[in-house]
């Protein structure tokens, strides 16, 4: 049975670290054993004695290498197991020594607030195979890969906090400027490091992490690993499923459907369109999901036959046979024979559905993309790992002509602009539902912006709001309401600049009114953790702008700035002079650019942001803002950087 355990703070494990620094007096990164009872006096966590004895005695059981030291993980894990439940009767027992960190109960399945959770062992095996294929020849990853997937290394691999940093650049080229990671002589610290840049980075690039810490990587949650590692792929996966990245997408569109129509659609939605668009051109039976419609029911494994069959009177889903139809026509076909994929389409008469599954799995070998299900994530309509297999397909193998409806070319949608993007990641970073695609068709009915209103403190009476489904008569004015109530908050409640906005602007999806919105309560998100720190002092842009000035100047740093449009920030030099003042001895100064002549040259610009921005990442500013927001001076992303460094420094000094 698992136990509640106690959630331990950033504050209360810097504490920790503070008391455990003080006992282990050479920076060797482990105690002593018999120092036990003195490093819980620092932490403020008296113990008797014969309590010390039963933990070192429990602690000697599970020592596999006999080394007689506790590592600042260890050390954690104790405190958190003794905090949580004092010492109970099942404290020995709830003791398990995994590849040399010990850990105490709810390792795999209790959360910081003691809900019970599952993880699925088949998402296990198959995110370990893709990442043992994606990072195979990344020399980085050489101590972790290949990892097993039938044992838990996935979860002691995010430890370092290198893998996750590696699989965040796989889904989303140059997130993090890799001469940040730490990779060598790695300490508790230096690992802690890395997991808080691959967290902050996770969060630039629209993954959920507000109830993730370094800590809770640390020590492997499988939960929470799991989560974070499917939310990483499927950016990566869903990156290109999307119109104006790949124009053949407007084959897809529907007869009698507009172009906005088919850019409204989630890449969910994409797929499954995808899918069907292959098989109507099989002649073969569509399917409405990838879970009911790919799944065997139970009683169907003595039929088979045709494509499309039934049981009962009943229809039955097509399960593999519509993945048999989907190679067959997404396979290259060359001018000559060596180009060429023939796939074999007798595995669609096998009776046994497991076999049928897996003799498809071996024609999508031959395409490269067996990937993410075995033949039982097949036939068992396993929805997540289905997606993953068929966004794989359509990544490699997409077979859609450039940009024609009906024979005539059409417009190719203009891409999304990397303002909307960053504002979309910060949206989705927030843990918001639905999900936010689209910047402009996904807030048009209000209920996401009205998430955002209570992340940024302005209350909303829910009672207010409709919800969906929306009635097939009259949706359209139940999302307007929904609106006009969005709007009279900004400008009533949190006193925002709304001149010309209204309801019907929103509703419209207007992006110049949607932008300006989303704008101001990005502004407010960022500079509430200010107001916080100055008890509740309204902070403005001059107050941070004297302080970035200031902080620069007392250390006798050269920068400064007029502005947060000033042209010297292009360098990213008042940024990466801030970064070393904040967090002393972070930045390797011959990877900094300087200017030759007075000059600098763009592309030594672009390398100091990527600099600037990971390191700001590293040291634990969660910031949105991108290398070419600073190279080409963006103020308004500009502004939040800033922001968050005097939040992550004021934050320090006042501990």
């Amino acid at each position: 049975m698992h136990k509640k355990m106690t959630h331990i703070s950033r504050e209360d494990l810097e504490d920790l670290r503070e008391a455990f620094n003080k006992v282990d007096i050479d920076n060797s990164g482990y105690v002593s054993n018999f120092e036990l009872q003195e490093l819980f006096r620092e932490a403020s966590f008296s113990l008797a004695g014969y309590q010390v004895r039963e933990i070192l005695e429990t602690f000697a059981a599970g020592d596999t290498n006999k080394d007689e030291k506790i590592s600042f993980e260890e050390f954690v894990a104790i405190y958190q197991e003794l905090k949580s439940k004092k010492l109970s009767e099942t404290f020995r027992k709830s003791i398990t020594r995994r590849d040399g960190i010990q850990s105490f109960g709810g390792m795999s399945g209790i959360s910081s607030v003691g809900t019970q959770h599952s993880y699925s062992d088949e998402e296990k095996v198959a995110f370990v195979n893709w990442i043992n294929k994606a990072l195979a020849k990344d020399p980085d990853c050489s101590h972790l890969l290949p990892m097993n997937p039938n044992d838990n290394s996935l979860f002691t691999s995010v430890r370092d906090g290198i893998l996750l940093c590696k699989m965040i650049n796989l889904s989303q080229p140059d997130t993090i400027d890799e001469r940040v990671i730490n990779t060598r002589k790695l300490t508790t610290f230096t690992m802690t490091e890395n997991l808080v840049l691959a967290l902050n980075s996770a969060s630039a690039i629209g993954c959920t992490v507000v109830n993730i810490d370094a800590l809770d990587l640390m020590v492997g949650k499988p939960h929470l690993v799991l989560g974070l590692f499917w939310q990483i792929i499927k950016v990566g996966l869903f990156a290109d499923i999307e119109i104006s990245r790949n124009e053949g997408m407007i084959s897809l569109l529907s007869e009698g459907k507009s172009l906005d129509h088919l850019m409204s659609l989630s890449p969910e939605e994409l797929l499954l369109r995808w899918v069907n668009y292959h098989l109507s051109n099989a002649g073969t039976q569509t399917i409405n999901n990838f879970s009911e419609d790919i799944k065997v029911p139970l009683t169907t494994n003595t039929f088979y036959g045709s494509d499309l069959w039934t049981l009962s009177g009943l229809l039955v889903p097509q399960d593999s046979r519509a993945y048999f139809h989907l190679l067959d026509q997404i396979a290259p076909r060359g001018e000559h024979d060596f180009m060429s994929v023939k796939i074999d389409m007798s595995g669609l008469n096998e009776r046994d559905p497991d076999q049928r599954a897996e003799l498809m799995l071996q024609q999508a070998s031959r395409l490269d993309c067996r990937q993410f299900v075995t033949a039982r994530d097949v036939t068992a309509g396993n929805s997540k790992l289905n997606m993953a297999f068929v966004a794989n397909l359509f990544n490699t193998h997409p077979a859609l002509q450039s940009g024609h409806v009906n024979g005539l070319e059409a417009d190719r949608p203009e891409p999304e602009s990397r303002e909307e993007k960053t504002f979309r990641n910060w949206i989705n970073s927030l843990g918001v539902n639905p999900y936010v695609n689209h910047m402009y068709h996904d807030l048009c009915d209000g209920l996401v912006i009205l998430q955002l209103y209570e992340k940024v403190n302005v209350p909303v009476n829910w009672k207010k709001v409709n919800q969906p489904p929306y009635p097939a008569l009259g949706a359209n004015m139940k999302k307007l309401e929904n609106c006009n109530y969005a709007v009279g908050l900004g400008r009533n409640v949190a006193h925002f600049s709304l001149v010309g906005i209204g309801g019907e602007n929103l509703n419209e999806g207007s992006p110049m009114h949607i932008l300006a919105l989303v704008w101001q309560l990005m502004r407010r998100y960022t500079l509430l953790v200010l107001s916080d720190l100055g008890d509740g002092e309204k902070v403005g842009e001059q107050i941070i702008l004297n302080w970035v000035n200031t902080t620069l100047s007392q250390k006798q740093k050269d920068s400064h700035i007029s502005s947060f449009r000033d042209l010297h920030i292009s360098t990213s030099l008042p940024v990466i002079d801030l970064l070393d003042v904040i967090a002393p001895g972070t930045v390797k100064w011959d990877m900094v650019k300087r200017p030759e002549r007075g000059v600098m040259k763009t592309a030594d610009k672009l390398n100091n942001a990527k600099y600037a921005v990971s390191l700001a990442r590293k040291i634990g500013a969660r910031i949105y803002t991108l290398p070419d927001d600073l190279v080409e001076v963006n103020p308004k992303m500009v502004l939040t950087l800033f922001a968050c460094l005097m939040g992550h420094g004021l934050k320090k000094a006042h501990r």
